[in-house]
């Protein structure tokens, strides 16, 4: 038996919706042809890795268990337009492909450069039943309305919101699905236009990386990224223990704080020395809420993957980590 075979049998016997559809288009497709290494883990229903960036950013195909998922809630059938938002390597496009026959129509936009490049790269060599089109956030907008026709989209990527350059034309009984959250947790939403509104079906919780890769790029430290990665947080910690109501006003407004921070003040890295850590408004406004903070910051700096342990336990008061910081890593 093929490892294909074994891993649709398992992710149906662990209640994962597996339609012929995409049993066969599993069949079809070999991972091995959109990832250089790692196929393996892929057999073992876990995300793999089609590149990383220049900038050493890690991108992944989801896990088969997640494809299964967000294939079924797309409501597929043969002969649709589909929008895909974000390539995933185009194993994703070259899955949807199969399922969606002669007559499918796959547009995939791109926002990073080098991602694009990689995505027309390997669909090169991908012989497609229908259209499959690759294209960046420019070359979308160039596109006539009758081209921004879509029954379905799909955001492969985390998002707070509906992306401002996805102006596309909406048929009847369209809708988008994607995970919209922060970068710590989303909630995987299908949403429909009624009336011009957008109206939410939650579908659960998820976990997706960022879905434009600058997020990812970020310094973990700017006040912005702080900012939200406490919101993130907060929000989450909030779920699952009681936090008082002066603490809860207190992380507010240290929130609020750092998003009105000037956006020119000096960054703080692993290079900054103590002193300018010290000095820098960032680290003023998080020692004023230390008190607050310290019960619940081990919960969140293991969401925001990033490490200030002495913060609130230094042995020098004046000091951010009482002699050095090796401690400070994204």
């Amino acid at each position: 038996m093929k490892d294909i075979e074994r891993l649709i049998i398992r992710l149906e016997k662990n209640g994962f919706p597996m339609g012929n559809y995409l049993k066969k288009a599993l069949k079809n497709i070999k991972i091995e042809d959109f990832i250089t290494s790692g196929h393996e883990n892929f057999f073992r229903d876990n995300p793999v890795e089609f590149m990383k960036t220049s900038k050493g950013i890690i991108k992944n195909i989801s896990a088969p268990h997640m494809l299964a998922i967000l294939l079924h809630h797309l409501e597929i059938k043969k002969g649709q337009k589909i929008l895909l938002v974000g390539a995933k390597g185009g194993y994703l496009a070259a899955i949807l492909d199969q399922v969606l026959g002669e007559e499918g129509i796959i547009t995939i936009i791109e926002p990073h450069d080098e991602i694009l490049e990689h995505t027309r790269r390997t669909l090169e060599n991908y012989e497609s039943r229908g259209i499959i089109r690759v294209l960046s956030i420019i070359d979308f907008d160039f596109y006539e309305d009758s081209g921004k026709e879509f029954d379905r989209v799909l955001i492969t990527g985390a998002v707070r919101e509906i992306p401002d350059f996805l102006n596309y034309n909406s048929q009847e009984g369209s809708f988008i699905l994607g995970p919209f959250g922060g970068n710590i947790q989303q909630r995987l939403l299908k949403k429909e236009k009624q009336s011009g509104e957008w109206l939410d079906t939650d579908l659960g919780g998820v976990v997706f990386s960022p879905m434009d890769t600058r997020f990812s790029e970020r310094n973990p430290l700017d006040p912005i990224v702080l900012a939200e990665g406490l919101e993130d947080s907060f929000s989450l910690i909030s779920e699952i223990i009681e936090i008082d109501e002066e603490t809860f006003q207190g992380i507010e407004q240290l929130i609020q704080s750092l998003r009105e921070l000037p956006r020119d003040i000096p960054s703080i890295s692993e290079d900054s020395s103590d002193e300018e850590i010290m000095e820098n408004p960032v680290m003023d406004l998080m020692m004023s809420e230390m008190e607050r903070l310290a019960p619940i910051w081990p919960i969140i700096e293991h969401f925001m993957s990033i490490e200030l342990v002495d913060i609130f336990n230094s042995e020098d008061e004046n000091s951010f980590t009482g002699g050095g910081h090796e401690d400070l890593v994204p």
